[in-house]
């Protein structure tokens, strides 16, 4: 059976008591998420073409300021219309062309604490790359490297240290049995032949 739906970032909570979910605190976790990127200038007055990555697009800018991947930078995100694939907006402290263009290529981030708590099995994406996957008798298989969906289900890509390829493994709860976020690793008991192909390639590099 497919897993619960993964999130990039939820939109805002409810009024209401927020579920619990995993804890920033947690030391696997990061203490902060990334929920949209620059794409370059729109216009000639200063707006950006931002790109958003939370599951409700028009979300990006309601988790309070955002900065830059260094912290460097701060800004308030005010959307003004939505273009393709994203969305033109004003950034505080960004009043011209050239000084939006200068910003191309940068990923904005908020503070995890600012985003809503998660039932049980749901998880952000950010929670699960990084992690250590191991199968079902502790032998390692690589490490998640991101997460796809391309509309049926969604999928992890594993890199193995050595391997020719990824492998795409379907988060399904027959295959990805175990999600151990405090131990930063993942269960999986993968299909028959789904690794046969990045054995290959270590084969072939020896």
């Amino acid at each position: 059976t497919q897993r619960c739906p993964l999130w990039e970032v939820p939109g805002p909570t409810p009024a209401g008591p927020t579920p619990p979910g995993p804890t920033p605190t947690d030391p696997t976790m990061s203490a902060r998420v990334c929920v949209g990127a620059i794409a370059g200038s729109y216009g000639v007055r200063g707006e950006v073409r931002l790109k958003s990555f939370t599951a409700e697009p028009e979300a990006v800018g309601d988790y309070g300021p955002v900065t830059s991947e260094d912290g460097a930078r701060e800004f308030t995100v005010t959307l003004t219309r939505p273009i393709k694939n994203g969305f033109a907006a004003k950034l505080s402290g960004v009043r011209s062309k050239e000084a939006a263009d200068a910003l191309k290529g940068t990923r904005l981030y908020v503070d995890r604490d600012a985003l809503p708590g998660l039932p049980d099995d749901e998880f952000y994406h950010s929670d699960l790359i990084g992690l250590t996957a191991l199968d079902t008798g502790g032998a390692p298989l690589g490490q998640v490297h991101a997460v796809h969906n391309h509309g049926a289900s969604d999928l992890l890509e594993l890199r193995a240290p050595g391997a020719s390829s990824s492998t795409l493994v379907p988060f399904t709860r027959e295959v990805v049995p175990t999600v151990d976020l405090a131990a930063g690793r993942v269960i999986i008991d993968p299909p028959e032949g789904l690794f046969a192909e990045a054995a290959e390639g270590k084969k072939a590099k020896k």
